[in-house]
């Protein structure tokens, strides 16, 4: 039988801080975005604001009028990665699949790592301790006999324990929650769910899977499966290259815009963010999405597929400017978000033309320099003309944007 740990560090934004700065540590304490440039919501908080009941996501005034004396740190997302890490480095140790689920929490199989410790709980309970010495803030550990379960176990107690949820326990333990606790169960489709009288994972875990197959296709097996235990999936080896499925950034600027150039600079600005990201890994693209906020917070989104796969910045902007030129915009624009899609490994970009190509190959050589001079002095070391004409748009992107793939 498999022996996975779920590992999540507790409040880890928040956590970072009051670990660098110690008179923060018996305040409450929120990591938040700039409100002067309307990114005013709360990013993580520690567990005294927790208990307060600040939530991630919601506006810095909400969070002040529940908690007046609420201290607001700003991000500092360099320091996240270099703890995170450290973190792993640690996982490691005991074992070469380690599977990262965000920044701070991931799997880890520890099966074949059993001839050098007494059990999983054991583990488990010794990685608390070191990453409570070593690094300074503490993790809650799950340990079960597959990822679902040791998922649910991390998050049953917190901060700082060890939960176990074994095939002889898990009906106890598990059953009772809320469907929507388990993995892979959004909102929505816990409210589908309960609309069909499952409330509970027991609910689930007792309802005839034709009648979740029929409603939510292969989907509705895999969560019958899941509520009862039968989850086999692999923990992925640490060093595997995964290829997401695309990569995207957005903004809301600090005004509302209007003319052609103005977003064309936003789209720029976003552009270089997905394509130092994809070029961090060696990815290319074979499709582009670029979505619109408008004033009234409408929306609008259209994709497209390219012809030849690209990951320059210039390439991206202008495969975005022409999806938003395909349509008329009635409403000042609020927010712009640019995805790349349909990724791949490689480090050709393949083109249409010889002309094309040699025209690729000087924007390859250019794209290696910009991102070599911005990963040694930061993203605002060279900006292009465009930004530089409407800086107003990316008064709000900072080094922390360009930051590569979550783990």
């Amino acid at each position: 039988m498999k022996k996975i740990l779920h590992c999540d560090a507790n409040n880890f934004y928040a956590s970072v801080e009051c670990m660098l700065d110690p008179s923060l540590k018996d305040k409450y304490v929120a990591v938040s975005g700039n409100p002067d440039k309307r990114h005013g919501i709360i990013l993580a908080k520690n567990q005294k604001a927790k208990e307060c009941g600040i939530k991630t996501g919601e506006v810095i005034w909400e969070a002040k009028r529940k908690c007046p004396q609420l201290v607001l740190v700003p991000p500092q997302y360099d320091k996240y990665v270099y703890y995170s890490d450290r973190i792993f480095d640690i996982y490691c140790q005991y074992t070469d699949r380690v599977e990262p689920f965000g920044i701070d929490e991931c799997w880890l199989d520890v099966t074949g790592s059993m001839r050098l410790f007494k059990s999983a709980t054991a583990i488990a309970d010794e990685l608390r301790q070191r990453i409570k010495d070593e690094i300074g803030i503490t993790i809650s550990v799950g340990v079960s006999f597959n990822k679902i379960f040791a998922k649910l176990g991390s998050d049953m107690k917190k901060p700082d324990a060890t939960t176990v949820i074994s095939p002889d326990n898990f009906r106890r333990k598990v059953w009772q929650l809320d469907v929507g606790d388990m993995l892979m169960i959004g909102r929505r489709t816990a409210d589908k769910l309960r609309n069909l009288g499952i409330v509970t994972i027991s609910d689930l875990a007792n309802t005839n899977p034709k009648i979740l197959v029929d409603k939510f296709g292969i989907n509705g097996q895999k969560m019958y499966d899941n509520a009862n235990g039968v989850n086999d999936e692999e923990v992925r080896l640490y060093y595997d290259k995964h290829i997401p499925k695309s990569v995207g950034n957005s903004t809301t600027m600090p005004k509302d815009v209007t003319s052609r150039e103005e977003i064309k600079a936003v789209v720029m600005a976003l552009s270089e963010m997905v394509a130092v990201r994809m070029r961090k890994y060696g990815f290319v693209a074979g499709g582009m999405h670029l979505g619109i906020r408008y004033s009234d917070l409408s929306y609008w989104g259209k994709q497209r597929k390219l012809p030849f796969k690209i990951n320059s910045a210039s390439s991206l902007c202008d495969c975005a400017m022409e999806i938003y030129d395909s349509a008329k915009h009635p409403q000042p624009i609020r927010l712009l978000s640019v995805s790349a899609f349909d990724l791949s490994s490689g480090d050709e970009v393949m083109q249409a033309s010889l002309f094309e190509d040699e025209k690729s190959q000087k924007l390859k050589r250019l794209d290696k320099s910009l991102d070599l001079i911005r990963q040694k002095y930061g993203y605002n070391a060279l900006k292009s003309a465009a930004l530089l004409e409407h800086p107003f748009v990316t008064d709000g992107l900072e080094d922390s944007d360009f930051l590569p793939f979550k783990k």
